[in-house]
């Protein structure tokens, strides 16, 4: 199906700090569009939204405790589509870069491409630009691992202990049943356990969470390893391992390479 008569939908990013990071082509959009439908994580940000757009819906009531997040998810992405539906230019604001760790606004646009209507992604400064900036941190010095922290224990993926090893959503590791936004400290305990295979115990680690208003403060709390399951984990924390051993050259490559320069 070809049709592109008028529904589209553009899924915004608007960077992590409220007002701060959005680009001013994807603050022209959330301004021009018939409708934005937003997933923000603070009351402040919708008034925000409220403020600059001709029409805005919080997508926030689709939660709630005790629900299936896939069911939530996919009631999102049925609220845009309805709207796409009717011939509006719709704008799906998400904070943070609107394709990362964010399947409504990747699940929005595929529907809406397979129903054929113009569909495309903006995108922004997410959290991980963030926790570069804020820790001081450059991934082409040591070279950077990044898993959802489920995923790594699930997939049984391994570290490499030379390299920053990054892990997002921390405080849902282990979490099953995806009906709580908090999961239970023997499964942090499990996870420890995992990264004992590589790690020392007193192995120090930060965790972060970039700032999200402008008056917020970036938290680096630092933490030994074996002290993780007693630590204060939200939702936006990310746990940063740093790398545990020094990078050593592979000598015999680098041999190998200049021999087969030399004329």
């Amino acid at each position: 199906m070809t049709n592109k008569k008028k529904g589209s939908f553009i899924a915004v990013s608007t960077g992590m700090l409220l007002a701060g990071h959005i680009s001013v082509r994807a603050k022209g959009i959330v301004e021009e569009a018939d409708v934005v439908l937003s997933l923000m994580p603070h009351p402040i940000a919708e008034r925000w939204l409220d403020s600059i757009s001709r029409e805005h819906i919080s997508l926030q009531p689709y939660y709630s405790e005790g629900k299936n997040r896939m069911e939530s998810y996919n009631e999102m992405c049925e609220r845009i589509l309805e709207e796409v539906r009717k011939g509006k230019v719709v704008c799906g604001a998400f904070y943070g870069h609107a394709g990362v760790f964010a399947c409504v606004p990747h699940n929005s646009i595929r529907l809406a491409q397979e129903e054929g209507f113009s569909a495309y992604m903006e995108p922004g400064i997410s959290a991980e630009a963030c926790l570069y900036s804020d820790l001081g941190i450059d991934p082409g010095s040591y070279g950077v691992q990044s898993y959802e922290a489920s995923q790594f224990l699930f997939y049984s993926h391994q570290p490499n202990v030379v390299s920053y090893l990054l892990l997002w959503q921390v405080a849902l590791a282990g979490e099953l049943t995806a009906k709580t936004f908090k999961t239970h400290k023997k499964n942090i305990k499990v996870l420890v356990e995992y990264l004992l295979h590589w790690y020392p115990p007193e192995h120090e680690l930060i965790l972060y969470e970039a700032a999200f208003l402008p008056l917020d403060s970036v938290r680096k709390d630092k933490v030994k390893l074996v002290d993780l399951p007693n630590s204060d984990l939200n939702l936006h924390t990310t746990l940063v391992v740093p790398p545990a051993r020094k990078m050593n050259i592979n000598k015999e490559l680098v041999e190998a390479i200049r021999v087969d320069r030399e004329p």
